[in-house]
C-alpha cells in the first residue's frame, strides 16, 4: 500500500487548493496551502470533497470505461492498444490497468472529510451544522462509490477507514473480503441517508447532477444491494427514486423522441440524469476551456477505437430496425440508444457510439462547442432495470405481480426507444427468460457507459437456484457471444475459474505491502 499512500499524501495537499464548490472543474492546481491552515473552515472541507469528484472525473478514460466495458467484448479498440489485454482476459499484474490508486485517492479524500469536518465546523462560525451534515453525506457517498468500483474489480482488497494524513497511520493493511466491503458500502450509504442532509437539489443544475444527492445515494444503494444479493432492499431503494414525489426527483424520459433522448448526452444534465461527471466548455482556467480536450469524444472516435463489435451491430441494426439502415424515418434504437452509429449515418463496418460522438443532429459529429459530453454514472432508466432484476431475483419461485412489473419496466424503456413490447414474455414466463431480457436491455441501453462487464459479472455471481446456472447463462454465454478478441476455448477456460473474473493486484502494491496476498489466479 506504499504506492497508494504516496498518491494519497500528494492529494491531501492538492485538495486544499480547490476552494470553491465547483473548482473540481478547474485545471489541477499547482500551489497548495501550508499544513497549519488545514481544516480551518468549510472551504477546506469542500476542497477535499472536490478532489474526490476531480479524481473520479479524471479516471473515466483510464479506469471507468475499460474496467466496466472491455472484458465484455462489446467495444473494440484498435489492435495494439493497452486495453486489449482486458478484452482477451489476459491481464497481468504488471499492467497499469490493474492499478487501484485513483479509487483509494477518493477513499482518502472522503476519510479526510469524515475525520476533520467536525473540527472545521468548530473553528468556523459560519459553517452551520446542516452544511456539515451535507458534507458528511457526500463523503460517505464518495467512499461507498469508490469501494464499489474496487469490490467489482478486485473482489477482496484493503479497506482503510482512516485518513492517510500523517506517517503515523498504518497503511500496510491486509485484504478485506468482498462481503465485508459490500457491508461497509451499505453502511456508508445508510449513514449518508441518516444525516438527513443529503440534498434533493443543489443551487445549480450542474451541481444537482454532478454532486451527491439523495437520489444518487438511493441508486448506489440499490446497485450495491444487487451485488450483495439483498434483493428486497434493492427493489425498495430503486423505488425510492422511481416513486419519489419531490419536484426535484429525477424523472424517466418516457417520450419516444430522438431529440429528447440525445439531450441526455448533448448537452447533458437532463431530467433523467441522477449523477454524471461534469465537463464544461463555458468554464475557463488560464484561458483553457474545461473540456479535457474532448477526451471522451476522441476515445470513441479516433484511431484508438474502432467501435462497437460486429455482433452487437448486427444484433441491433438487423434485428431491431423496422426498415433499411439508411431510411432515417425508420431508425429506432440506433437513433436513440446510439449503440451502433457510423459517423455519416450509413453502415460501413464501424459502429461509433453516437451518444459521445454525435452533435445536435442525427448525422453531424460534435463541434468544439460541445466537444466533451459528461459521463453518466446513474440515470433513471438504469434504476428501473435494477428494480426489474431485483423483483425477479427476489421471486425466483414465481410471482405473477413481480414478473409483470419487471416486464413492464423493460417495455417502458423499449417504448421510449420506439421498439415493440416483448410479446414473448408474460407473467408465466420463467425467471431465466425475464432476466435474459433485462440483461439484454441493459447491454443495448447503456453501451459505452461502463456497465456491460459489471452486468455480466453481477448476474454470473448469483447463487445458483431455481434451476438457473447463473454463471453459464449470464456470464460465460454472453462473453462468448460478444467477445471477438480471444478464442472460445480460451475464454471458456478463463471464465470457468471465478478468481479470473477479477483483476490482479498491481505488482508494486504486492512488493510494498507484505500483508497483501495476490489473487490466486495470477500466482
Amino acid at each position: 500500500m506504499k504506492t497508494i499512500k504516496i498518491y494519497i499524501i500528494i492529494c491531501v495537499v492538492a485538495a486544499l487548493s480547490l476552494t470553491a464548490c465547483n473548482d473540481y472543474l478547474d485545471i489541477y492546481p499547482e500551489n497548495s496551502l501550508p499544513a497549519d491552515k488545514y481544516w480551518a473552515n468549510k472551504q477546506d472541507v469542500e476542497s477535499s470533497l472536490n478532489l474526490g469528484y476531480y479524481v473520479l472525473r479524471n479516471s473515466i478514460i483510464d479506469d471507468l470505461i475499460p474496467w466496466g466495458e472491455y472484458r465484455s467484448g462489446m467495444l473494440r479498440p484498435q489492435s495494439g492498444t493497452g486495453v486489449n489485454v482486458l478484452m482477451r482476459h489476459e491481464i497481468k499484474a504488471t499492467s497499469s490497468l490493474c492499478q487501484w490508486n485513483t479509487m483509494y485517492q477518493i477513499v482518502n479524500a472522503a476519510n479526510l472529510v469524515l475525520e476533520n469536518a467536525p473540527t472545521a465546523q468548530e473553528r468556523d462560525e459560519t459553517y452551520h451544522v446542516n452544511e456539515l451534515n451535507s458534507h458528511l453525506a457526500e463523503a460517505y457517498f464518495l467512499r461507498a462509490l469508490a469501494y464499489f468500483y474496487i469490490v467489482r474489480n478486485w473482489r477482496d482488497a484493503p479497506m482503510p477507514l482512516k485518513a492517510y494524513d500523517t506517517d503515523g497511520v498504518e497503511y500496510a493493511l491486509p485484504k478485506s473480503t468482498a462481503k465485508e466491503i459490500l457491508a461497509q458500502i451499505k453502511s456508508d450509504l445508510l449513514a449518508a441517508e441518516a444525516t438527513g442532509a443529503a440534498k434533493e437539489a443543489w443551487d445549480t443544475q450542474w451541481e444537482t447532477k454532478g454532486r451527491c444527492t439523495i437520489w444518487s445515494i438511493y441508486a448506489l444503494m440499490a446497485d450495491a444491494c444487487l451485488w450483495d444479493e439483498d434483493f428486497q432492499r434493492a427493489a425498495e431503494y430503486a423505488n425510492k427514486v422511481l416513486q419519489a414525489t419531490s419536484p426535484d426527483a429525477p424523472r424517466f424520459m418516457a417520450t419516444a423522441n430522438s431529440n429528447s433522448w440525445f439531450s441526455m448526452f448533448n448537452p447533458g444534465n437532463s431530467n433523467e440524469s441522477i449523477l454524471e461527471l461534469q465537463f464544461s466548455h463555458d468554464r475557463y482556467e488560464n484561458g483553457i476551456p474545461q473540456t479535457n480536450d474532448g477526451i471522451l469524444t476522441k476515445t470513441f472516435y479516433n484511431s484508438n477505437f474502432s467501435g462497437v463489435n460486429q455482433y452487437m451491430m448486427s444484433e441491433v441494426i438487423y434485428q431491431e430496425l423496422v426498415d433499411e439502415w439508411n431510411n432515417i424515418a425508420q431508425r429506432n434504437r440506433n437513433d436513440y440508444n446510439a449503440a451502433c452509429r457510423t459517423i455519416y449515418g450509413s453502415y460501413s463496418g464501424n459502429g461509433y457510439i453516437w451518444k459521445y460522438v454525435g452533435g445536435t443532429s442525427r448525422t453531424d459529429p460534435r463541434t468544439e462547442t460541445y466537444f466533451d459530453p459528461n459521463f453518466i454514472i446513474y440515470r433513471v432508466a438504469e434504476v428501473m432495470l435494477m428494480r426489474a432484476e431485483a423483483l425477479v431475483m427476489a421471486n425466483l419461485g414465481g410471482n405473477e405481480a413481480a414478473y409483470e412489473e419487471a416486464i413492464d419496466l423493460v417495455n417502458q424503456i423499449r417504448k421510449r426507444s420506439n421498439l415493440e413490447a416483448l410479446t414473448t414474455l408474460n407473467a408465466q414466463s420463467s425467471a431465466g427468460e425475464i432476466l435474459e431480457a433485462i440483461q439484454l436491455e441493459r447491454f443495448h441501453e447503456f453501451v459505452g457507459e461502463g456497465k456491460a462487464w459489471y452486468d455480466m459479472l453481477r448476474m454470473g455471481r448469483y447463487t445458483p437456484q431455481a434451476g438457473i446456472d447463473f454463471k453459464t447463462q449470464f456470464l460465460i454465454t454472453p462473453v462468448l457471444k460478444y467477445n471477438e478478441h480471444a478464442s472460445v476455448s480460451w475464454l471458456q477456460s478463463v471464465l470457468s475459474n471465478e478468481n479470473a473474473w477479477y483483476m490482479p493486484i498491481y505488482d508494486t502494491e504486492i512488493q510494498n505491502n507484505k500483508n497483501l496476498v495476490q489473487n490466486p489466479y495470477y500466482l
